[in-house]
């Protein structure tokens, strides 16, 4: 079986729909499994509902907004009268009745159950729009495969219990259905963290034994750096998974973190491609001699750099790096880089869940502490070290950390 994940901007409208049926009839529509994101910028819409929501404010505008495009596209691929307008009315009319009903001021929670319904709408037109025009193909509902815990917005696959339901599919059909989602014991929705799609594309290619996975973007493939961000960059045609894996952890968007751990275990090519010219071989990541080890760029930019250092001048010991470790995982703050001295520790942060402010007045109990808002780690893969002097140019450079292949600088 193949596995085909399509991202947001690969069903951004209609136009965009139909050119997936292209790709499909490109690579041949038999055997396979895709993953569709939600629509567009649709995951952001649903998030500004959430906000409203929490807010106590006009939440019901915004529905009906994203309702009405998602109505606009079905009309540039169906029939007026066709099963599929009432199938969204059906979708949107839930949001707005579990909003309604909703007691649990739990934000995660909340979110959870209302972003995920862009991936749910998305799916149904383009499983409907393929068996319109003859690619047959079944509708999955993610979250009856999908085994979490409770950890919303965070996910954690309970593997076994999604293995064993994973296995009943048939090998030999079609099916649509969503990335991003999955759920919990009590069925409620639990999300796998944001841009998780892909990592939704990789749970289904390791438990169906998947022949390859292929991940379809609006860019030629895995570039050495972002070409909105950096100039004169190239595509990587072969990388492996350990390149891929790091790439991912220092912030390089093509690919999800969690996605290749999967693929590895099992030993499954990962191909990310272009929607555009479908024909052209994008990257193949995965065991090969043709391997390459170019030097590359990645920016992760809405960073914390966070300084710690004890009061009395004594070391950063274990049981203080015990102690911050644990806030750090109550928080759900995760570390892009680290450094430490014998008194002090800096800490390169994610901070998803807004959540760096908790975290810092806790430390402050017992440590001094340090926040600097809104930086960036720009990290060089493979970096030529006889030429590093000119990554330093125009930057304002806080924290730096060289290792043998790799430059790291959080800049602000």
């Amino acid at each position: 079986m193949k596995i085909f994940k399509f991202g947001g901007a690969s069903v951004k409208d209609a136009e965009s729909v139909k050119n997936v049926s292209m790709v499909l009839q490109s690579q041949g529509f038999a055997k396979c499994l895709l993953v569709i994101s939600a629509m567009g910028k649709t995951t952001n819409e649903l998030e500004k509902v959430v906000e409203l929501y929490f807010k106590k404010d006009n939440y019901q505008t915004e529905i009906e907004k994203i309702k009405r495009k998602h109505i606009e596209i079905a009309e540039g691929l169906f029939p007026e009268n066709h099963a599929v307008f009432a199938e969204i009315n059906l979708f949107f009319d839930d949001i707005d009745s579990f909003l309604r009903r909703n007691k649990s001021p739990n934000y995660n929670f909340v979110y959870d159950q209302v972003v995920s319904c862009g991936e749910m709408i998305s799916t149904k037109i383009v499983s409907e729009y393929l068996n319109e025009i003859q690619f047959t193909n079944q509708w999955l509902d993610a979250r009856d495969y999908v085994k979490t815990d409770n950890s919303y917005r965070e996910g954690v696959v309970n593997w076994t219990n999604t293995e064993e339901l994973i296995a009943r599919l048939n090998n030999e059909s079609c099916y649509v259905t969503q990335g991003f989602i999955g759920s919990d014991e009590n069925n409620f929705t639990v999300t796998l963290g944001r841009e998780g799609s892909d990592y939704s594309a990789a749970i289904f290619a390791y438990c169906l034994d998947a022949e390859a996975m292929t991940i379809w973007k609006d860019v030629p493939g895995v570039m050495t750096g972002d070409p909105r961000k950096f100039q004169d960059v190239t595509l990587l045609s072969n990388i492996s998974y350990e390149e891929a894996i790091e790439m991912a952890y220092y912030g390089a968007s093509v690919i999800h973190p969690k996605t290749l751990q999967p693929l590895q275990q099992k030993n499954i090519p990962f191909y990310v491609k272009s929607f555009v010219d479908p024909t052209k071989e994008g990257t193949k990541v995965g065991a090969s001699d043709k391997n390459q080890n170019e030097e590359s760029y990645i920016l992760k930019e809405n960073q914390t750099l966070l300084k710690i250092s004890t009061r009395d001048f004594s070391f950063i010991a274990e049981d203080h790096m015990s102690l911050i470790f644990g806030y750090l995982s109550k928080y759900k703050i995760k570390v892009s880089l680290m450094q430490n001295s014998a008194i002090s520790l800096a800490l390169c942060l994610e901070d998803k869940f807004n959540t760096i402010d908790e975290l810092n007045n806790e430390l402050q109990k017992v440590f001094e502490t340090e926040v600097v808002k809104d930086v960036s780690l720009f990290t060089v893969r493979n970096a030529k070290m006889e030429n590093i002097d000119k990554f330093y140019q125009e930057k304002s450079v806080l924290l730096e950390q060289i290792s043998k292949n790799t430059l790291q600088m959080v800049t602000k």
